[in-house]
Parts: C-alpha cells; structure tokens; sequence
C-alpha cells in the first residue's frame, strides 16, 4: 500500500492565528523575507480561494494564499521529520504482521454489498517506535475497511477482552500471518478471562439502550446492528462454555439473518436478548475460565516481539 497525501483541510484560518510563510516574500523583485518568517493573520479571506493578510515581524503586511503558508505548530511537526529520516517513501503498512478478516464475512452473516473489514497487527522497527516521531496506536483506512493495531495497543485490548479484537485471532479467515504472528495464535487462550462477562455484557446493554431510543425517537432501528449485538451475547455465552471464540453461530444462522431482514419482531429480538444476559450470568458463575488473562505471557511475548525489530 502506498502512503497517502496529507489532508489539507481547506477551513479558513481565524486572525490571530501564528503562521509560518512557505514562500519567499518578493517586493520590486527583490528579496524581501525568505520562507519559514513567522507572522500573524490580521485579516482572514471569506473562502479559501483569497489570500490572507500576513503581518510580519518587521511590521509589514502581506498577502499570502492558504497554500503559501502553514500554522507554526504544523511546521514544526513537519520540520521533526527530516531530522528523523523519515522519508515519504515509509509505509508502517509495510510493517504489517497478521492480517484477517472479521465482521460479517468472517461470522458467515454476510450478503452481496457487504464490505471485506481487514483488522490486525503491525510492528513497527525499533528505531521508529523509540525516535521523537513515534508511531500511531493504529492504522486506519476507511476506503479500503482496514484498520491495524500497532502491536502493544492490540494485546492490551486483548488482555481486555474487546470482542473485535478477539476475533482477530479466532477468525476462519486469515490472509497474512508471519511466524511471529503464528506464534501469537497458538497463545491466544492466554487472552481468554472472566472479563469476556463484563465486557461483552456492559457494550451489549449499552448499545441496545441506544436502539430503544432510536426506537421512541426514529420509528426505527438498525437491524443489522441489532442482530451484532445478539450475534455477539451468543459468542461470549460460548467463550465462557467451551474456552474458545465461536466467529461463525452456527446454531442460530438463521434467526440472526432474520433479525437482520427485519422479519423478527422488536419484541422478540428484546426478549431474546434478555434471557441471553440472564444465561450470560449462569455460565459465569460455573466457567472454568481464570479471573484474569496471563498479562505475564503476553509481556513475554510482546518483549520478544520487540527485541526481533532491533
């Protein structure tokens, strides 16, 4: 994947606002200020095709299009850069270890028009993730539905029990997957605890609140979204059960694909979940499961993870 373009948001600067001049101020074709002078927007143009005017250090005003200069705190982000070697050629997608696909193609729920949603890990090299530039918590491209944790940030949602993240490393689909990332599979019970009841419960009830009231005041929910949250009661009653994250709910296919066509009536899908967060309950107080995840092996692995980008 090539890296794309930075955005430039085309909102019109407020006076007052410190910025930074881009080009070479030219009067009577001679040099008069050269790029990176400070200056002051004294006057801001009604839309983002007119020029501002820019007061300088010495007193002088000058006009100066959007594309001809840049808020000082942007120029000394792009100023850190050079001074990284950080090129434009770097892809941190390049960096990616393990790549999956979850949502409804992965729970077998999927249709014609559903996307391909791509999740996983990317380990950045040493140098990178210690520099002054640091590395982002996550990649996300929303054109292409991927979305990529850097690898610390993925086994911390994961010792928490975040149910896409679990997902991650108990799909049927996986595209790529380096030995690192093998081995991270062949540990992912370490990651299975008693939190799998918290946190799938408390994001359940949460979310079904909000479609009561898009119900009193829309008419009307999300059916999909609704059958999402059925989908994933069943799967953590499983994770508690069996010790393993079902993606595919075999046994209720069809009664899923039913809430999503809108043929199960509200009612029923409410009742339904209710006596799933009451046998929710019962299988937490019998589960085998430990109270918490092994942080100790994850640690060890992240470390080892880390020392093989040095």
């Amino acid at each position: 994947m090539s890296n794309q373009k930075p955005f430039t948001p085309k909102l019109i600067l407020p006076v007052g606002t410190q910025v930074v001049t881009r080009v070479e101020v030219i009067a009577s074709g001679e040099l008069v200020h050269p790029s990176g002078v400070v200056g002051v927007i004294v006057q801001a143009p009604v839309d983002y095709s007119h020029s501002y005017r820019v007061q300088l250090p010495d007193g002088a005003v000058v006009s100066l299009r959007r594309e001809e200069l840049t808020t000082r705190k942007q120029w000394q982000q792009e100023s850190l850069q050079p001074a990284l070697g950080l090129g434009d050629d770097l892809s941190l997608y390049d960096y990616v270890i393990y790549r999956c696909v979850v949502g409804s193609k992965a729970y077998g729920l999927d249709h014609a028009g559903s996307d391909t949603d791509r999740r996983g890990i990317y380990l950045p090299p040493a140098k990178l993730h210690w520099s002054l530039h640091g590395i982002p918590e996550q990649l996300d491209n929303k054109q292409t539905e991927e979305c990529y944790w850097e690898i610390q940030k993925f086994l911390t949602l994961a010792l928490k029990a975040n149910p896409t993240v679990l997902e991650c490393l108990y799909t049927p689909l996986v595209e790529t997957a380096t030995p690192l990332a093998e081995e991270l599979l062949s540990m992912r019970e370490c990651f299975l605890s008693q939190l799998v009841y918290q946190t799938y419960n408390g994001y359940v009830m949460s979310q079904f609140k909000k479609l009561e009231q898009d119900l009193r005041t829309k008419g009307a929910i999300k059916q999909k979204h609704a059958m999402h949250l059925v989908r994933l009661l069943l799967s953590g009653i499983a994770v508690l059960k069996e010790g393993f994250v079902p993606v595919r709910i075999k046994q209720h296919h069809q009664q899923l694909l039913a809430i999503r066509r809108g043929e199960m009536p509200w009612e029923e899908v409410n009742a339904w979940r209710l006596s799933l967060h009451q046998e929710f309950e019962r299988v937490f107080t019998t589960t085998s499961l430990p109270e918490r995840p092994n942080y100790e092996q994850a640690n060890a692995f992240l470390l080892k993870a880390r020392r093989s980008m040095v």
